[in-house]
């Protein structure tokens, strides 16, 4: 069995980092996450990051900087901009999209989920008989619901 080698990891002192790095908790004002400034209806605006949020296990290591995937990004509030609103174009196409994982081709029904498409290639009451909720689906235009 051959064994693999260990990824050598090349740690860089705090001090040298290209960005701020801030622990958690202890951020100052006006520096947001990408899904911090999602959650308020706004987005970078084209900025790069200003700042690095340090996951958790680098609390333990204050002099090292933060090479870890958990690391996140920090955008500064005053140059974010409102989140572009999709023209209705855009909002088709997304929902024609959906539609093709939601929709099963053998009865036609539209789920509120996706389908398990690439391993069944249809719903599981198509597959294997297992009834599905009422309310867990659209019945395709031209048949009546049944009761």
């Amino acid at each position: 069995m051959a064994r693999t080698r260990r990824r050598e990891i090349k740690r860089v002192p705090r001090t040298d980092a290209a960005l701020p790095e801030y622990d958690r908790g202890a951020l100052p004002e006006g520096l947001l996450t990408r899904r911090q400034l999602r959650a308020q209806g706004l987005s970078p605006g084209g900025h790069d990051p200003v700042g690095i949020l340090r996951c958790k296990a680098c609390a333990y290591r204050p002099q090292w900087s933060c090479i870890h995937p958990t690391r996140a990004w920090l955008y500064s509030v005053h140059r974010a901009r409102l989140k572009r609103t999709p023209t209705l174009a855009q909002e088709r196409a997304l929902d024609q999209a959906m539609a093709a994982r939601q929709t099963c081709p053998r009865c036609r029904r539209r789920y509120y989920f996706c389908l398990p498409l690439r391993t069944l290639g249809c719903c599981l009451e198509c597959h294997d008989g297992t009834p599905a909720d009422p309310t867990s689906y659209v019945a395709p235009p031209g048949h009546a619901l049944a009761a």
